[in-house]
């Protein structure tokens, strides 16, 4: 026989219970370190190779912060001026070729206005039409040095070649970093621009493979047949060449979104009258008693500040009734 025993326990009271004072974790346990500023600079590393000899090498926030001026949008002062020394540190094995030492620091602030004034594009506009214009100068030197019409120094420009070559169009940028107009006339001020590059271009590759590969050269208010090299003298092989240079430009111009389509027709058709009008000049006035001071480089401002105007008169005269 089983017998079975019940035995009642009392209920448990809070008193009963214990509480454990266990410790919290709504806090980390890491602190959190604050984030690096964007401008802030860290010194460079130095290290030492086998050789001995130091290496400075940037380090990675510097780097950072250097791509970050690069890419400023809008341009800055400071970002251009960084920019440019980059560029130009880079690309002065180019540069000597076609430039003499007091060209590549015209050409430096040249592209620092450019850059400020209409970013990358608008200098890769300017870069591209340098190659273009020193590739054709050194087409066929020596047969230019032979017969005594190439450009001074194996081609190397100086500083008022690069002014007369980029006055109009550095007028336009400061026109367009200052804001002359008002947003309205910002389109005005890159279509000048364009248009300045392709008339000098034009103007660049029609007189060398003039001089170059022109069969018969005529005066250009005469037609009378004349030695190449004659100034207002021009030819079928240079004319053709600068008609496509300039077209070769202002599609480049449109590609990248500085002009619209039929602005770069208007540029390739201002460029060739203002061409025209260097041309009559050069035939008429230069070298002539009484304007001496009308020098190629003087010339050159007249023609590209021709081009420019004659595009910015004929948008806003024709095309600004037709363009949304």
């Amino acid at each position: 026989m089983t017998t079975t025993i019940t035995t009642t326990l009392p209920p448990l009271s809070h008193h009963h219970l214990r509480r454990t004072n266990l410790p919290s974790f709504h806090k980390p346990l890491i602190s959190t370190f604050p984030k690096p500023s964007p401008m802030h600079f860290i010194p460079l590393t130095r290290l030492r190779s086998t050789t001995g000899s130091n290496i400075i090498i940037p380090n990675l926030p510097t780097l950072h912060n250097a791509i970050l001026l690069v890419q400023s949008s809008p341009p800055t002062w400071q970002s251009a001026i960084f920019t440019n020394l980059l560029i130009f540190l880079l690309g002065s094995p180019v540069l000597v070729t076609g430039l003499s030492v007091s060209g590549i620091v015209a050409a430096f602030l040249l592209g620092t206005l450019t850059w400020r004034g209409f970013g990358p594009s608008g200098f890769l506009l300017v870069a591209l039409y340098f190659v273009i214009g020193t590739a054709v100068t050194k087409v066929k030197m020596a047969q230019k040095e032979a017969q005594g019409v190439a450009e001074k120094g194996k081609g190397r420009r100086g500083p008022g070649s690069v002014i007369g070559s980029s006055a109009a169009g550095c007028v336009c940028a400061l026109l367009s970093i200052y804001g002359a107009g008002g947003k309205s006339f910002t389109r005005l001020w890159e279509l000048g621009f364009v248009a300045s590059f392709c008339t000098k271009l034009s103007d660049t590759v029609s007189s060398e493979i003039g001089k170059a590969y022109g069969k018969t050269t005529y005066l250009v208010t005469t037609f009378k047949v004349v030695p190449r090299g004659t100034e207002g003298a021009v030819s079928v092989e240079g004319t053709v060449a600068g008609i496509m240079a300039s077209i070769l430009l202002a599609s480049v111009g449109c590609f990248l979104g500085k002009i619209k389509v039929a602005e770069a027709v208007v540029c390739v058709l201002a460029s060739q009258i203002a061409n025209v009008g260097e041309s009559v000049i050069g035939a008429v006035l230069q070298d002539k008693e009484g304007f001496k001071w009308l020098t190629n480089d003087a010339v050159n401002v007249i023609n590209i500040s021709l081009g420019s105007i004659l595009a910015i008169l004929i948008q806003q005269l024709v095309l600004r009734y037709w363009l949304p």
